[in-house]
This record gives structure tokens, C-alpha cells and sequence, in this order.
């Protein structure tokens, strides 16, 4: 059991990054292998791949540099070393998440019984869920596309989850319409995805209360 004291401490909000990072790297790509639908910024990754034609380890790294630019523009200001912090995320979890994805494949993860896709794409939507809450609280370093809804959250929606979520899923769901309309094809685009949308915000403030809940917020501004 790690204490509170522990736990917030600067090498405990470490292992907590850590662990998140490895946990949303997995989680992802379970999601992507059964194809029943990943996390909404996972899925307009794999669709920009397909339509420009770009590995899914550069594509999900191409998104991550552009959302990192913009969440400057949401601050106000030109943080350089949030900037820094967000391409320290970017570069192991996009090509982690990669090989994740080949090792599930591999496993013939793909040909499961829908049933099974669908529980594992569930699971998998839930431990992304728990990744996020883990590393936003720890506030280390942070996905870009985490990064959003957190400053979102904390900045401008009075600290909801649930609005900041949704909020955020906007550019994602521009991303993949778009990939749809110029290639006419679908990727990691199905059930979870609309799953993912609605709940995801629940379950970050779920897993904020009760997943390793002596992990506080480690906020830097407050609304």
C-alpha cells in the first residue's frame, strides 16, 4: 500500500508516470487489434495513417506534436518546457503503443469471436480511462491529447471531467471525418469508439476517486 505521503511525493509521482504511460500504451493498443472501436484520438490517428500513409507509431507521433502546439495557444502563453514535457510523452508511447499493437496482432487478437473483441475492446477502453487519471494527477509530463481536456478542465470548465471530455473530442472527429472522406474507409472506428466518447470522462473522475486514490491532482492553475 503506498501511502498518501508517498505517493505524492516527486519520486512517487514518477512511478505513477511510469505506470501509466506502460497501462495506456497497452490499453490502446488492445483497442486497436480487436477493431471494435479505439479511444476517439487513437482511432483519427490509425485513419490519418491510412490516409497519408504514415506507420501508426508517426501518425500517432505527427498528432501529438500539433496537439502539443495548440494546447499553447489554450494556455496563453509559450510554456516551452510543457512543450518539452509533451514530446517526452509522445515519443515512447506512440512507438510502445506500436509494438503493442503488433504483439496483440501476432496473437490473433483480430480473429477473436466478436464477443471476445468486444470485452477486450471494453477492458481496454477502461484502462485508458485509468492511464489518464493516473498521469493527469501525477502531471509529470502528459499526452498532448491528455493534456487538452486537462487544461480544459482546470482552466476553463470549472473542473468537470465529464464536459472537458467531450469538449475535446472535437479535432479527433473532424480528423477522422476527413480521413473518411478522402480515403471512403473506416479504421478502429467502431461500438468502442462512441463508447469511449460517452464515458470516458465518468471514468477518468471514477478512477480519480477510486484508483490509486492516494495520488492527488497536482494542479497549475486553478479556474
Amino acid at each position: 500500500m503506498i501511502t498518501t505521503t508517498r505517493a505524492d511525493t516527486l519520486s512517487g509521482r514518477f512511478f505513477f508516470l511510469f505506470v501509466s504511460i506502460f497501462l495506456n500504451a497497452f490499453s490502446n493498443a488492445l483497442t486497436v487489434s480487436t477493431n471494435m472501436g479505439s479511444a476517439i484520438w487513437t482511432a483519427s490517428a490509425v485513419n490519418l495513417g491510412h490516409w497519408v500513409h504514415l506507420s501508426l507509431g508517426n501518425a500517432l507521433f505527427l498528432e501529438g506534436i500539433v496537439v502539443a502546439v495548440a494546447n499553447l495557444f489554450l494556455l496563453g502563453r509559450f510554456d516551452y518546457f510543457r512543450l518539452i514535457r509533451n514530446l517526452l510523452y509522445i515519443t515512447p508511447f506512440s512507438y510502445l503503443l506500436a509494438g503493442f499493437e503488433h504483439f496483440f496482432i501476432s496473437l490473433g487478437v483480430g480473429t477473436l469471436p466478436l464477443w471476445w473483441r468486444l470485452i477486450l475492446d471494453v477492458v481496454g477502453l477502461f484502462g485508458v480511462a485509468v492511464a489518464v487519471s493516473i498521469y493527469q494527477r501525477a502531471n509529470l509530463i502528459m499526452h498532448p491529447n491528455d493534456d487538452l481536456p486537462y487544461i480544459l478542465r482546470f482552466r476553463f470548465m470549472h473542473g468537470s471531467p465529464v464536459w472537458s471530455q467531450w469538449a475535446s473530442n472535437v479535432p479527433p472527429l473532424l480528423i477522422v471525418l476527413f480521413s473518411w472522406l478522402f480515403t471512403g474507409q473506416l479504421f478502429a472506428f467502431n461500438f468502442g469508439t462512441f463508447y469511449n466518447i460517452a464515458t470516458q470522462g465518468y471514468l477518468i473522475g471514477w478512477a480519480d476517486r477510486h484508483v490509486f486514490k492516494n495520488l492527488h491532482h497536482h494542479l497549475e492553475f486553478k479556474n
